[in-house]
């Protein structure tokens, strides 16, 4: 008889976040499961790593997993972790989530959920990473565990390119409003940010960073926003790749300087 799959799960809200004990109950269905998660929220973190200061794991017994450890470090840390010191053998999928809000189109270079699921790609395993469009901490993600399910099912199936990772978005919607999944590129976005000044108790200024979300290309019908506020899943093929691959020749002429 064939060894279940072994399924790694992560995330960035930390591993008391009720996304990512669904995530491994619904995984489990599909392998064996090992957690290893912040011990803390790490939203935003992106791609950090710790350098200049420890890092601990301790073991828990939140989600029933087969191995589950609580790591002090950052989602990126949490897979390094995983895949170098916890286990035996490398996972053959790595779950990231699932994220309480969006991490479409320029949210993704920002994202601790997708770091993760971009470094367990960096260490040659499968991974996709999940968010779901509400940011609330009772949000309910059983409305798209039919796709959620499906997605990871096809995944251990069918290998994805090496290298690359996808980001999975899931629109807030019941399960009967759902329309189906989109293979989509990341939409071109971005936060028009600003600095609130405030003042503390004691009347020492300080600063929160606000901003308003704006989508460049509202009617483009192959990105991942469109996908999202048309009632899909949107699915974008990531990859650590940052080159500006038609850039390369344009900038020839630098090399004659």
């Amino acid at each position: 008889m064939p060894e279940k799959p072994l399924i790694l799960i992560t995330n960035d809200d930390g591993i008391f976040a009720p996304g990512i004990s669904y995530l491994a109950k619904l995984a489990s269905q599909f392998g064996r499961i090992v957690v290893v998660a912040p011990d803390k929220p790490q939203s935003g973190m992106g791609h950090a790593i710790t350098i200049n200061s420890t890092i601990r794991i301790q073991k828990t017994n939140y989600h029933h997993a087969e191995l589950e450890y609580a790591c002090s470090g950052t989602p990126v840390d949490c897979v390094k972790m995983a895949v170098n010191n916890i286990l035996k053998k490398r996972p053959d999928l790595v779950l990231s989530g699932i994220n309480h809000g969006s991490n479409s189109s320029i949210n993704v270079i920002y994202s601790g959920t997708m770091s993760a699921a971009i470094e367990g790609a960096l260490e040659g395993t499968p991974s996709i990473g999940f968010s779901l469009c509400d940011y609330a901490m009772e949000a309910d993600f059983t409305q798209a565990e039919k796709y959620i399910s499906a997605i990871i099912q096809e995944s251990l199936v069918n290998k994805m390119p090496k290298g690359v990772c996808l980001n999975v978005n899931i629109p807030n919607l019941k399960a009967d409003d759902f329309k189906g999944i989109k293979i989509v590129r990341q939409a071109r976005a971005n936060w028009v940010e600003r600095f609130e000044e405030r003042k503390d108790p004691y009347g020492r200024n300080y600063y929160w960073l606000t901003g308003e979300f704006v989508n460049f290309e509202p009617e483009s019908t192959d990105t991942d926003e469109w996908a999202l506020a048309n009632g899909y899943l949107s699915v974008v093929p990531t990859q650590a790749d940052m080159t500006s691959h038609k850039s390369l020749n344009e900038l020839k002429h630098f090399e004659k300087l």
